[in-house]
C-alpha cells in the first residue's frame, strides 16, 4: 500500500471525530458577558470549527443579541440536522450563554458590538433573521447552510459591519 495513501487514511479516520457528539462540550467559553448583570445592549457573532472532519476547513457561525436590560440572549443559527427532523433549520431561541462550545470546538468572536447604538442593529438583525428565505433548506455545500445565514443577515443589515472569514464555507451562496 502506498505510504501516502495510508497516511491520508489514518488522518481522515482520526480527524473524522472529536469524540462522541453527545458528550462533546457545550459549555460556555466565557466570551459573552452575563446577560443578567450586563445592562448594555450586546450583539455578537461567533464561529467555531465544524464538527468532525469538516472542522479541518470549515466553521459553523451564529448570532447572539441581547437588548439593553434583557436577562437573556436571543441566539439565531441554522442547524442542518433539524431539517431531517421536520423542523425549520433556522433556530431562534433564548439562551443564557450564547458563547457555548460548538460540540467540543471553542468559539471565536467574529463581531462584538455593545452600547446604545446597538439597539437599532438588534432590531434590524431580528427582522432580517425572520425574513431569511431558506428557513427550511440546508445543504452543506454550496449552501444554503449555517454560514449562508449570517452572510445574508449582513447583506440586509450593512451597518452591522460583519465580514465572515474564508472558512465560513457557504457564506458566498447568498450573493
Amino acid at each position: 500500500m502506498n505510504t501516502r495513501y495510508l497516511l491520508l487514511c489514518v488522518l481522515l479516520l482520526t480527524g473524522c471525530s472529536q469524540g462522541d457528539w453527545r458528550s462533546a462540550s457545550r459549555a460556555s467559553s466565557g466570551l459573552a458577558p452575563d446577560a443578567a448583570s450586563t445592562p448594555e445592549a450586546v450583539l455578537q457573532v461567533y464561529g467555531a470549527s465544524a464538527y468532525g472532519w469538516r472542522g479541518w476547513f470549515a466553521i459553523h457561525t451564529w448570532i447572539a443579541a441581547k437588548p439593553a436590560n434583557a436577562e437573556h440572549y436571543t441566539v439565531y443559527e441554522v442547524i442542518g440536522w433539524r431539517e431531517r427532523r421536520g423542523l425549520p433549520v433556522l433556530r431562534i431561541e433564548a439562551q443564557a450563554r450564547p458563547d457555548r462550545y460548538w460540540f467540543g470546538a471553542k468559539p471565536e468572536l467574529l463581531l462584538d458590538r455593545r452600547g446604545d447604538d446597538v439597539e437599532a442593529l438588534i432590531a434590524a438583525v431580528d427582522q432580517a433573521a425572520r425574513d431569511y428565505p431558506w428557513k427550511h433548506e440546508y445543504r452543506v455545500f454550496p449552501g444554503p447552510n449555517s454560514n449562508t445565514f449570517p452572510a445574508w443577515v449582513a447583506q440586509k443589515v450593512p451597518d452591522l459591519g460583519l465580514e465572515l472569514p474564508f472558512r465560513a464555507i457557504g457564506s458566498g451562496w447568498a450573493d
